[in-house]
């Protein structure tokens, strides 16, 4: 992994992705937080990182799914007080999805 991924330490002990880009997904219900993703996405750079925390229980079904059709790169999901973060690398050229 290249050192533009190294984790950021935070005061807490507790470790953070660096990301380019942060969505707000928290309430949304499928399939608004894939969507809200995708649009997030396209607007991006190729190898920018997208920040998403959503509390959907069906988002990380959601989120794996719509990465491994469309070619961005899942690179930590991970559960907090209800609230699945997920980090998001777009993909050079994604596909459809």
């Amino acid at each position: 992994m290249s050192s533009r991924y190294i984790i950021n330490t935070m005061t807490d002990n507790k470790t953070e992705i660096r990301h380019d880009q942060y969505l707000d997904a928290k309430g949304l219900n499928c399939p608004l937080p894939v969507l809200k993703a995708k649009f997030a996405l396209h607007k991006m750079k190729p190898g920018e990182i997208l920040r998403v925390e959503a509390t959907d229980p069906h988002a990380t079904i959601d989120f794996h799914a719509y990465c491994a059709r469309s070619g961005h790169l899942i690179l930590e999901t991970k559960t907090a007080n209800n609230v699945i973060m997920f980090y998001i690398k777009r993909a050079e050229n994604p596909l459809a999805g």
